[in-house]
This record gives structure tokens, C-alpha cells and sequence, in this order.
């Protein structure tokens, strides 16, 4: 039969083990959090440089960001809810196209005629993809669903704002 003391240095042991586990990892976590949280910043930094060619404004140098640059959208971003004042380039460029093919048709499509229009082949996964689009617009006030499916420019707004 093992003693007490035995089994509490066995355990004592353990213990230690699972804490000098649990810091190893808790180190290397920490790691790739300050990884993460400088590239964020570099990123950061990278983007409100002016490009070759551009003058960087006083607002760029004061580390702000200047307002044109605010108002549009990055590729990938999201769809922001329709507002007075907010231009159509707002939107990235997908989302605009589909706006402006609906201005131009002047009609209802469904998101097959919609994807046609827009120079997408007409499969599966792409009207999926204008689908998922177009909803996501309509839901921000973009376009108008009236019916299930079926999308227009909203009356007196096919310029943006």
C-alpha cells in the first residue's frame, strides 16, 4: 500500500506538470495575439500612406482619415444601411454594379435575370452568390423587395443617396 506522502508528491508532480503546460501554452498564445496585433497596426499604417503619385492630405499626416476615403468601401467590407448623403461608391463593387443594373433595367429581376445582366454565367452558385448579395443590399435599404425574390431600384433613389 502506497504511503500518503507518496501520493501527494505524486500528485504534487502532476500538478506542477499541468501548470508548466498551461504556461507554455499561455506564452505561445500571447505570442500570436502580439503577432496579430502588430500586423493589424502595420496594416494600418501601410494603408494611410498615400500611393505613389498622391500628395498626402493634413489630415492623412495627422493620422486621421480623410473624409473621401471614409465614404467608400473597401473591397470585402460591409454594406453600410442606406442614408441621406451616402454616394453610390460607397459600396463595393459588386454591390454598386447590382445597383446600378437595376437603375438601368428600370425594372423588377429576379436574382437569375439580375446575374445575367450583371455578365455572371448563369449557374447555381453564381445567382446564389447575387442572391446573397442583393438580399443583403435590400435589407440595408438599397433596393426594394416587394416581392419575394424579386428586386427594383427604390422609387426616386436609383442615383445613391
Amino acid at each position: 500500500m502506497p504511503s500518503v506522502m507518496g501520493l501527494l508528491e505524486e500528485r504534487e508532480r502532476a500538478a506542477r506538470q499541468r501548470v508548466e503546460a498551461l504556461q507554455a501554452e499561455l506564452q505561445e498564445a500571447e505570442a500570436t495575439w502580439k503577432r496579430f496585433a502588430t500586423t493589424r497596426q502595420t496594416v494600418s499604417e501601410v494603408l494611410a500612406e498615400p500611393r505613389a503619385g498622391e500628395v498626402a492630405s493634413p489630415t492623412a499626416v495627422a493620422g486621421e482619415r480623410p473624409p473621401a476615403l471614409a465614404a467608400r468601401a473597401a473591397p470585402g467590407s460591409a454594406v453600410p444601411a442606406r442614408r441621406e448623403g451616402l454616394a453610390l461608391d460607397s459600396l463595393a463593387l459588386d454591390y454598386r454594379r447590382l445597383v446600378e443594373v437595376l437603375a438601368e433595367s428600370g425594372e423588377e429581376m429576379d436574382c437569375r435575370r439580375l446575374a445575367a445582366a450583371s455578365g455572371l454565367e448563369v449557374v447555381a452558385a453564381k445567382v446564389e452568390g447575387v442572391r446573397s448579395k442583393v438580399k443583403r443590399l435590400a435589407a440595408r435599404g438599397r433596393p426594394a423587395e416587394e416581392r419575394p425574390g424579386m428586386f427594383s431600384v427604390l422609387t426616386g433613389r436609383a442615383g445613391g443617396s
